[in-house]
């Protein structure tokens, strides 16, 4: 293994978890989150491992935000057929993310807390619209600049500070108690 294949390597070792928490809160669904970040590295790899190290970050979340889309073309489109042939089919299932463990936690209580904050936080982001649930998470969880989100997500710095700020006003509104 040639020293850019490393460097390829540590890369992406570096954002898989959090590409993975990204695609999972986008899509709710752990296999199709793992499909998701899975594809997004390969297409990655395939297209930019060429491109200066610098830009791999920005690239990466671009293709990353273009499946999570892709993906809810698809099950938008899907949902409007599934309405028509079995509309009471997928609502009794549960939400995978409230129930992951925490394993941090130092106490049941902390725990509790801690799952219940992250789940209101979860469900406060799916209400946001798509571009300001993709730049909150870019911004906050990826500690991605202002720069570098517009990169990603394919627009103005501008709007990424309008888009931003929009979410954090909408999930301050939405978590109340729960909001650090």
């Amino acid at each position: 293994m040639d020293a850019s294949d490393q460097r390829m390597e540590a890369f992406l070792k570096s954002i898989e978890a959090k590409a993975y928490r990204m695609a999972l809160v986008g899509c709710s669904d752990p296999d199709d989150a793992l499909d998701l970040v899975q594809d997004s590295m390969c297409r990655f790899v395939d297209k930019y491992a060429s491109k200066p190290r610098d830009q791999w970050r920005p690239l990466f979340y671009t293709i990353l935000n273009n499946r999570i889309k892709d993906l809810y073309r698809k099950r938008t489109v899907r949902n409007k057929w599934r309405m028509w042939f079995s509309p009471d089919q997928d609502r009794n299932q549960g939400d995978p993310i409230q129930a992951m463990p925490d394993h941090k936690a130092e106490d049941p209580e902390h725990a509790a807390k801690v799952g219940d904050a992250f789940g209101q936080l979860e469900t406060a982001l799916k209400t946001l619209p798509h571009r300001q649930r993709q730049v909150f998470l870019l911004r906050t969880w990826e500690e991605m600049s202002v720069k570098e989100t517009a990169l990603a997500m394919g627009c103005s710095e501008g709007s990424v500070k309008t888009h931003y700020s929009r979410a954090v006003h909408a999930l301050r509104d939405k978590l109340g108690d729960h909001w650090p």
